[in-house]
């Protein structure tokens, strides 16, 4: 599955992205490490990125999710993963999302979430997409309104970065 909208492109991450991961990952490490996720004490361990890859791959298989490497021209600019893909009455999923630093504040990340709001809602028939985003995350928070989502409210504790269990606003978008 892959999604354009003529300045981004989305396309699923694979194996051949690895050098360029690992890259973004060493030169942007202050600018993603207060977002990213971390492994509270007995959590194992980060995966290796072609067994994060070959899990992603097999919960694409299985509806699970839909991990995507964010491109504007050539340069990958990013990365975007609904996940949580929930059917039955739920119908929900909430996405994901981080940019390179030099590529921040651009409008890529915003463009690269109406593309998936709109490829959960018009393709998938989800109801309910979440975006969680700390609260210290302004320029996160921006990218989430200007997709159309609004605040629900706060939830405590909710997931653990940076090395603590960090509370996190819930912003939804509804397929009405």
């Amino acid at each position: 599955m892959e999604l354009s909208d003529g300045v981004v492109h989305l396309r699923p991450i694979n194996y051949r992205d690895a050098k360029w991961w690992k890259l973004v990952h060493q030169e942007n490490r202050a600018w993603l490490k207060p977002w990213e996720v971390s492994y509270p004490e007995g959590g194992g361990a980060p995966p290796k990125f072609r067994k994060m890859v070959r899990a992603f791959k097999k919960d694409g298989r299985w509806g699970r999710s839909e991990n995507l490497i964010i491109m504007h021209g050539p340069e990958r600019v990013g990365f975007i993963a609904l996940g949580g893909i929930a059917y039955g009455p739920s119908r929900s999923a909430f996405i994901g999302y981080w940019v390179v630093e030099k590529f921040a504040n651009r409008g890529f990340v915003t463009r690269a979430v109406d593309l998936l709001r709109d490829h959960a809602f018009d393709d998938l028939r989800l109801h309910r997409i979440e975006i969680n985003i700390r609260p210290e995350n302004q320029p996160s928070i921006r990218v989430a309104m200007k997709a159309g989502f609004e605040l629900e409210g706060k939830r405590s504790k909710y997931l653990h970065i940076d090395g603590e269990w960090r509370d996190h606003l819930c912003f939804v978008a509804t397929r009405d």
